[in-house]
């Protein structure tokens, strides 16, 4: 079996370029065989350079792996690792022509094309999916750059005189009729294909892990099992959430079929359409309320998120409440921490939601007038979650270690950080990213919750662009924002205003 990895041409160049090569060689399961290539002596290197993996039977090399692909075998493009059947290319392709057939319309505007740049982080997956992944992070880049600037000049625009008064009706393809229904067929069609067709990650699976240990009363950070040994590196509530869940279908002790976690990902997956309804009519009416919730039906990467079975939907869910919530302050500044506690990045929103007026609410004033209950709200929030870790063995140094502190250490071939490996240039973009979050507390001083919409999608965008891990589930966590923040600056058609 080594004679026969040694022949593979990766493998010939990977020896060239290291010159104290040892080799190791074992039956990985029952019928397949694995050679792998270490720096210097393979007791002592942890640096496996190569790998190779051969059939018992046949002797015959199936597959090769150099470089990052080495260590990190999420890089590698195995089919279905994610999603399963949300990756067919009928499904994906025929989902992302509903995402667009509401506004095929001409004249074409730049809202085409910001929809169509959301859509375009497809491109990237699929280099991903291929295993080209030094195709796949530099790709992502400028599709996050200009969401981030569209959305900032979005929210300034807004901060002008007048800039609040609503833009005239859309035209839109389809009537409220067609959206209602394909609200209803999608539906069926996710929890269909969740049933048939997916697989639970890591994620979803801690999820499951943190829930029993809550209910059992055990140490919930640092006492994970080997099959999911950095599951605990989320806050307290992605696994409160998970609870009633796991109370409904107990884990049984292994990675299974996980039911737990299916049913969690599907009540997150329709919650999030749920409140997107619900906010789209507070702000504009009927129509937007079921073009919310059909985008994100209709989005092929909010099906990613739950065909994975991924907690990454509790994110956008959370996040869209506090802004329909906006009128009650303690209640968003609730929200808002049990955000902040599932996923950190939310964290950054503080003051922003802290500073966020009231529906309608157009005085600059209004910024600053509610923020200390919101705070109140933050806070007491915030407390009671960490209540139940605080006490369980281990504590809140636990907490901070496995989670902050891991993430902070964490390395990653999936950002342009981890990747080339430059750590200069990503400090500049986390400090921009930690300045942005805390000027939008104050600029512009008009706005309404459109532009807070743009603003917090703008946030979570530059917070993307700096961590050294980023994945395609990460965008839910920005798209809803970015669809309130570009539709719900037009009228109802009732409600449309003459152009000037």
């Amino acid at each position: 079996m080594i004679a026969a990895a040694e022949r593979a041409p990766k493998i010939r160049a990977a020896r060239r370029a290291t010159r104290d090569v040892s080799v190791r060689a074992f039956l990985r399961g029952e019928d397949v065989w694995q050679v792998s290539f270490y720096a210097g002596s393979a007791r002592k290197s942890q640096n496996e350079v190569a790998q190779v993996l051969l059939s018992d039977r046949t002797g015959r090399i199936q597959e090769t792996w150099t470089g990052i692909q080495v260590a990190w075998t999420m890089a590698r493009g195995y089919s279905g690792a994610f999603g399963r059947r949300a990756n067919a290319p009928y499904v994906w392709i025929g989902l992302s022509l509903l995402f667009m057939l509401p506004f095929l319309r001409r004249p074409f505007r730049l809202l085409h094309l910001d929809l169509a740049v959301l859509l375009a982080f497809s491109i990237s997956y699929a280099f991903f999916g291929a295993g080209r992944i030094g195709l796949s992070v530099p790709t992502v880049y400028p599709l996050l750059a200009y969401l981030l600037v569209r959305m900032i000049g979005l929210a300034r625009a807004r901060g002008r005189d007048g800039g609040l008064d609503p833009l005239p009706a859309l035209d839109l393809r389809v009537g409220p009729e067609f959206l209602g229904i394909a609200i209803v067929f999608l539906l069926g069609f996710r929890l269909g294909l969740n049933i048939t067709g997916s697989n639970v990650i890591d994620v979803g699976y801690a999820g499951v892990i943190g829930a029993d240990r809550l209910t059992a009363g055990g140490e919930l950070y640092g006492n994970f099992p080997k099959d999911n040994p950095h599951g605990d590196t989320y806050g307290p509530f992605a696994y409160f959430a998970y609870v009633p869940f796991e109370l409904a279908l107990p884990w049984k002790g292994s990675w299974d079929a996980l039911p737990a976690a299916h049913a969690a990902s599907v009540a997150f997956d329709a919650g999030c359409a749920a409140v997107l309804w619900l906010l789209g009519r507070r702000l504009r009416g009927a129509r937007l309320g079921l073009l919310l919730a059909y985008l994100w039906l209709a989005f092929p990467f909010s099906l990613l998120v739950s065909n994975s079975n991924s907690n990454d939907a509790l994110v956008p869910l959370l996040v869209v409440a506090t802004l329909l919530l906006a009128g009650r302050p303690l209640a968003r500044g609730a929200m808002i921490a049990l955000a902040g506690l599932s996923k950190f990045a939310p964290l950054g929103l503080g003051p922003l939601v802290a500073t966020c007026p009231r529906h309608g609410d157009r005085r600059p004033t209004a910024t600053l007038r509610f923020a200390p209950a919101t705070v109140l709200g933050f806070t007491l929030t915030a407390a009671v979650a960490l209540v139940p870790v605080a006490l369980l063995e281990g504590g809140l140094l636990d907490f901070w270690e496995r989670t902050v502190g891991f993430q902070a250490g964490r390395d990653s071939p999936f950002s342009i950080w981890g990747y080339h490996d430059v750590r200069g240039p990503q400090t500049v973009m986390q400090a921009g990213a930690a300045l942005l979050a805390v000027a939008v507390a104050f600029v512009p001083r008009v706005r309404d919750t459109v532009s807070v919409a743009a603003l917090a999608a703008a946030v979570i965008i530059a917070l993307q662009i700096g961590v050294s891990h980023w994945f395609y589930l990460y965008i839910v966590w920005f798209a809803p924002l970015v669809w309130i923040a570009l539709l719900a600056r037009h009228a109802e058609p009732e409600q449309a205003i003459k152009p000037a």
